[in-house]
């Protein structure tokens, strides 16, 4: 499959994915990072924050911003970092397609668990 099929498939999960969180529960979200350039990669890699063969690139990640709204319509949300918050979400991103991976699940090359509760990416194939 080209990157561009993907990069659709992609997107198309996302947007269920939102629709889920706005339908379904009372928290809402903003995007962090999507795309990435290849140089900010590797400034990541170079200082620990992330890796430089970062699925950002290929604009087939994105970090999701949970903020919990209560009941409140008035738009005063409180910013959310608990990785139960997300865990909901990403059991979700995971049921649409078998090439989603949340990274709440992820597991680093050395054996232990990385929490990344609000990454959402499609494994390229």
């Amino acid at each position: 499959m080209i990157l561009s099929e993907q990069q659709q498939l992609f997107a198309r999960d996302v947007g269920k994915l939102l629709v889920f969180m706005y339908t379904q529960t009372n928290y809402r979200c903003t995007f962090g990072d999507a795309y990435r350039s290849q140089q900010q990669a590797e400034w990541n890699a170079q200082h620990g924050l992330g890796i430089q063969d970062s699925l950002h690139c290929q604009r087939l990640a994105i970090d999701l911003n949970l903020f919990d709204c209560g009941n409140k319509l008035d738009g005063n949300c409180t910013l959310v970092s608990a990785y139960n918050a997300y865990e909901q979400f990403g059991k979700y991103w995971e049921s649409l397609d078998p090439q989603n991976r949340w990274g709440g699940y992820f597991v680093s090359k050395y054996g232990g668990h990385i929490v990344d509760q609000d990454h959402f990416e499609r494994k390229p194939e």
